[in-house]
């Protein structure tokens, strides 16, 4: 099941020059949001990350960064609890 949040939102970024291609970025992804093409790392969902920060927290050369608990998934979160619309914040267009 591929899990979809909202469209190019996500504080994902990924520095190719620093990464190293250690592979544990695709490793701890629960959403498969990377991809591996000759030996690189590559955002290939950016709309399936839930921005946990599971990738940046293990990159051991820190050429990955998100802002954790700030994205989609927190949005489709507090807007089920508080019973609103999703909003993402940064980008998001639906914050007051």
């Amino acid at each position: 099941m591929n899990m979809l949040y909202l469209k190019n939102v996500a504080s994902l970024r990924l520095d190719r020059d620093t990464c190293i291609g250690c592979g544990i970025c695709e490793t701890v992804c629960p959403h498969a949001v990377f991809r591996f093409v000759a030996g690189r790392p590559e955002i290939a969902a950016l709309d399936a990350c839930m921005e946990c920060g599971a990738c940046a927290q293990n990159c051991p050369v820190k050429a990955l960064t998100v802002k954790a608990g700030v994205g989609c998934a927190t949005a489709m979160l507090n807007g089920l609890i508080r019973g609103g619309e999703a909003c993402c914040g940064e980008g998001g267009g639906c914050c007051n």
